[in-house]
């Protein structure tokens, strides 16, 4: 078969898998899949099943245009509970039932309010839900047809966390603990305040008690570092505080024996360049939490940067023996999955070298695991692993048959020295039908966060533009994750510093590769990848074309507008701006954008709620009143994440817009 180059159409045909699931008998994975409807642009969701063997197909077991997600076994493997907007699209998810071997789904839940997360009860005889509540303007929207064509009247607010990227302005509702039963659907609120809120709630293993997460400071918005793990009675009741100490937590579960709780967690606000770990501490609070892994400098997630999916964080797996704890790690590229013993003395990786190790779920036994992986060629794949011998057998490829058609280029990984004599990863990309012999143009691409790792898995946007003709290029340089807790806090309190001569020194690398062309190289980022694409243009003129989308470029002005809003100056090392002006002003691009001759087209989504827009009009203004050629894109609508999950035309018309401004430049 002639495969054919990558288009940006394509992303119209990939398939994401999400929420994957091995049933307690360990016979079947069930998944959701998401796909795009290109005449309205609408994304639809519905879930798939496949035996739990090597090399098999998926069937589709939902259909409708609507959005089935979050599949989940009941403990005897006769039901699955599933999210569903299936009665009304215009309404939350509710919870709904389909018998495991098929049938009909039944609508378990009426509950006036969006439900984030669900879990069965050990017996399953019960649903523990996390609901945040409708508001009661909006209920009285919903109500009255003259009210809700007028709409929202205004917004009030006393908190200081009032809108979310992705989500939008927050409801004045806070999220709590329901109980729902299994067979009725009668529902029970557990826990109720106007102030605080539960997540991450589990069960204990004989379904007597719940461990969650909350914060209980007196204004939880002004130290969100302040979470601690509560124990309450499944029935409701007064909880029980465990002390853990300072720091963000995650995804408390209790050990097999009920004897402990693991659960994933940081630092302060102040610390975030440490790594998460995963700790445990006596169920009954009467000792103190344990780091297992502080010692062996991880990074407990399974997060990887890439553009058709995203890794899902699961919560840390107990062992049938509650001796040992399997847990994901970002390392080198790769998103694995270790286990480590209750001492902390053995850790050892399971599976993930070289992939990204996103869901992992067990049989009721632990004897097998079906798990999702991703790949620098393939976004979701699906396999199984013998939990005794550690032997692995592939399952089935999502995308397989459109894989089979594409010519992605060939990529090349690369250990190089950075300008401190840092070892620093990288990646080099080279478009179809490469010849050595020719010269090339190039793009340097830059990833956000910065707490984030380029990596293993498979970036259509890169792929996209090799299929152009351009070598793309891309590494992880310090101030991200996955490389040690010393090479991200390499640039805390100084952006644009150590970051910037890695991002140098991987140029000067690639510049005198033979087969790129030195006055033809370009730059592109978003995010925080966007801040060094903007700092890159003030700081050197070695670039004939850069693209800036949704950067930062002015922290100063981003104090407070941004969703995270005040949480910044803890990575800048300072107090607020009004008290530390200089200091925000010599770590904001904008200040050095006087220095500026590369023509630099700038792009942001209007409803940024991350990185406002306003970030990107200042760069563009500042571009024009210096006679630098620029041109701003805006995309209505879209949050900050539009790359990954935005409407697909907007998605393909981004890619376009920037490859039309390197072939202008470049070519």
């Amino acid at each position: 078969m002639t495969k054919r180059a990558v288009l940006a159409e394509d992303l119209y045909d990939f398939r994401s898998v999400s929420h994957l699931r091995l049933s307690p008998d360990g016979q079947k994975i069930i998944f959701a899949s998401q796909r795009v409807e290109r005449k309205s642009e609408k994304k639809y969701s519905n879930l798939w099943m496949l035996p739990a063997q090597p090399s098999q197909k998926a069937v589709q077991y939902t259909y409708g245009n609507q959005s089935d997600v979050a599949p989940t076994w009941s403990p005897d493997g006769r039901q699955i509970a599933f999210l569903s907007n299936r009665a009304s699209q215009e309404k939350p998810l509710q919870v709904y039932l389909i018998p495991a071997d098929g049938g009909e789904a039944r609508q378990l839940t009426d509950i006036k309010g969006s439900i984030s997360d669900f879990s069965w009860s050990p017996d399953g005889k019960q649903l523990l839900v996390e609901v945040t509540k409708t508001d009661a303007d909006e209920l009285a929207r919903e109500e009255d047809e003259q009210k809700g064509k007028l709409g929202v009247v205004a917004r009030h607010y006393k908190r200081v966390f009032y809108k979310l990227d992705g989500v939008g302005y927050l409801p004045q509702e806070r999220t709590h603990l329901w109980v729902v039963d299994a067979k009725t659907g009668k529902a029970k609120q557990l826990t109720d305040s106007e102030v605080f809120d539960e997540a991450n709630a589990s069960w204990s293993p004989d379904g007597k008690w719940i461990v969650y997460l909350s914060d209980r400071a007196e204004d939880p918005d002004l130290k969100p570092d302040q979470v601690d793990l509560f124990v309450m009675p499944a029935k409701g009741g007064e909880a029980r505080l465990i002390p853990t100490g300072i720091g963000g937590k995650n995804y408390p579960v209790f050990s097999p024996d009920g004897q402990w709780i693991a659960y994933y967690g940081g630092y302060s606000d102040d610390d975030g360049w440490k790594n998460t770990s995963l700790w445990v501490v006596p169920a009954d609070g009467s000792k103190k939490p344990v780091d297992l892994t502080n010692r062996y400098d991880l990074h407990v997630s399974p997060w990887t940067i890439n553009d058709l999916g995203e890794p899902e964080l699961m919560a840390p797996v107990w062992s049938k023996d509650s001796q040992k704890l399997y847990f994901p790690v970002s390392i080198h590229g790769s998103s694995i999955l270790d286990r480590i013993d209750l001492s902390g003395e053995h850790v050892e990786t399971i599976v993930g070298e070289g992939g990204v190790v996103g869901t992992f779920s067990f049989d009721r036994g632990l004897k097998k695991m079906a798990y999702f992986y991703g790949k620098m060629d393939d976004p979701a794949q699906i396999w199984l692993q013998d939990a005794d011998t550690l032997a692995t057998s592939f399952v089935y490829s999502h995308n397989q048959d459109l894989l089979n058609k594409l010519d992605l280029g060939t990529m090349e990984e690369v250990w190089f020295k950075g300008p401190a004599g840092n070892d620093l990863q990288g990646w080099i990309l080279k478009p179809p039908h490469f010849d050595p012999n020719k010269k090339y143009p190039s793009i340097l691409e830059i990833h956000g966060g910065p707490q984030v790792q380029y990596g293993n898995f498979f970036m259509h946007e890169f792929y996209y533009f090799a299929s152009k003709g351009y070598v793309v290029y891309f590494c992880n340089p310090r101030g991200g994750r996955g490389y040690g807790a010393e090479h991200t806090k390499a640039i805390r309190g100084a952006w644009g510093d150590a970051d910037y001569a890695d991002l140098m020194a991987w140029t000067d690398y690639m510049e005198k590769k033979p087969y790129i062309d030195k006055s033809k190289m370009g730059v592109t980022g978003g995010s925080y990848g966007g801040y060094m694409t903007v700092w890159i243009i003030g700081h050197t003129k070695r670039f004939a074309a850069a693209v800036s989308q949704r950067c930062v470029s002015n922290f100063i002005s981003m104090w407070g507008s941004s969703d995270v809003n005040w949480v910044f100056q803890h990575e800048l090392r300072a107090r607020q701006p009004f008290f530390d002006f200089e200091k925000y002003w010599k770590m904001s691009p904008i200040a050095y954008i006087g220095n500026a001759k590369t023509p630099t087209k700038v792009l942001h989504n209007e409803f940024d709620l991350r990185c406002p827009i306003e970030q990107s009009e200042q760069v563009f203004v500042a571009l024009k009143s210096l006679g630098v050629d620029t041109e701003m894109v805006r995309f209505p609508d879209e949050f900050h994440g539009l790359s990954r999950t935005g409407r697909t035309d907007r998605r393909i018309a981004r890619l376009n817009h920037i490859i039309g401004w390197f072939e202008k430049y470049l070519k």
